[in-house]
């Protein structure tokens, strides 16, 4: 059974991928944060804008199986007679918590590329095409090594020294997005300081807020 908080066709807004025309499938539940105000204060991440609580968004359900999930987002996918290959990102709240091998076979037998972005905090099945990690506080990571690593910033207790080492194709800081943005000592002016300083680290920004797309 396949809890899913919401599904969509749009394109992606961050990272690596950014604009490409997508499938997002938003898995309910997280192991970082209960998804509830109540637990925020105390929970591993704590900086969260999500809502991954239930399965009433928007294409969201329970699954019985993977062939009914993957039929269900293959739906969502324009017809485009082979022209690209269409893309599902799995997300959520943590998408490893419920993503597994038949579901992602399910996904490339539909013809689909298939992307993950998680905490990294557990490991991922094998067959995913575009692993996204986004390391959240003190969370120790399972994951090491991907296609991206999409680091929200500033966190007070995950520095962008700490994951440099690490073995991903592309390096990438994301500003907070809480509070203004834009104007001099912002988190936007930090994180672009910082990128410019250590050019290892490229800038993400939220693309599909900018633009006014889900």
């Amino acid at each position: 059974m396949y809890h899913v908080k919401e599904a969509f066709y749009t394109l992606q807004g961050e990272g690596g991928q950014a604009g490409r025309a997508s499938v997002f499938c938003r898995f309910t539940g997280c192991n970082l944060w209960s998804g509830r105000e109540r637990d925020r204060a105390t929970a591993a991440c704590r900086f969260c804008d999500t809502d991954f609580l239930g399965t009433d968004g928007q294409n969201g359900g329970r699954f019985t199986d993977a062939e009914t999930l993957a039929g269900h987002l293959t739906a969502l996918w324009p017809d485009q007679d082979g022209v690209v290959t269409p893309y599902v990102v799995f997300t959520g709240g943590e998408p490893l918590l419920q993503l597994d091998e038949t579901l992602i076979r399910a996904m490339h037998r539909q013809g689909f590329e298939v992307a993950v972005e998680t905490n990294g905090t557990i490991v991922p099945p094998a067959g995913i095409d575009w692993l996204c990690v986004s390391p959240k506080g003190a969370s120790v990571l399972a994951v090491t090594g991907g296609d991206e690593i999409k680091l929200v910033y500033p966190q007070r207790d995950a520095p962008p020294e700490r994951f440099a080492t690490l073995d991903f194709r592309y390096y990438f800081l994301q500003p907070m997005d809480t509070g203004p943005l834009g104007e001099p000592g912002s988190r936007m002016a930090e994180t672009v300081g910082y990128c410019m300083a250590h050019p290892q680290w490229r800038l993400s920004l939220q693309t599909h807020k900018i633009a006014g797309f889900d």
